[in-house]
């Protein structure tokens, strides 16, 4: 699987470092803090193109507070797994290898500001239960 051409794009500009399974721990425990970038299909979800652009600028306000990573796309459903997300694109962010918290989908400038500023104050944790999307819960049983 490879990325889209934009996102392919965005890497070669910026010099984002692409991380896999294998070397994400090693990478991501050197860097203060870090954001992992989830694109997913961008020809079936039109919001990953939209969150690589977004990403250098959102790098850029915080000025390079984080260092973005590329999640290679054959990474993405087991790393998806481990930090408990159900949808792209998303940014997960990690204190020297830890979880943070996750932003899922686009959001306006200001709640980007808002959100991240927030999630790299936070205490690194454990990623939240997995919730499935709404209407996708188990059939109820009859009493």
């Amino acid at each position: 699987m490879t990325f889209s051409p934009l996102l392919q794009s965005v890497i070669e500009r910026h010099g984002y470092q692409v991380v896999d399974e294998d070397g994400l721990d090693d990478v991501t425990a050197a860097i203060d803090f870090s954001v992992l970038f989830f694109g997913g299909d961008a020809q079936r979800m039109a919001e990953s193109n939209d969150v690589a652009v977004i990403l250098p600028e959102l790098e850029k306000a915080f000025d390079g507070t984080f260092i973005p990573l590329v999640v290679a796309r054959e990474a993405e459903r087991a790393l998806q797994r481990r930090y408990r997300f159900n949808a792209f694109p998303t940014l997960v962010f990690l204190r020297r290898g830890q979880y943070l918290g996750a932003i899922q989908g686009v959001r306006d400038w200001i709640d980007y500001l808002h959100e991240i500023r927030a999630v790299l104050e936070s205490e690194p944790s454990d990623p939240p239960p997995f919730k499935f999307p709404e209407g996708c819960g188990l059939p109820q049983q009859a009493h």
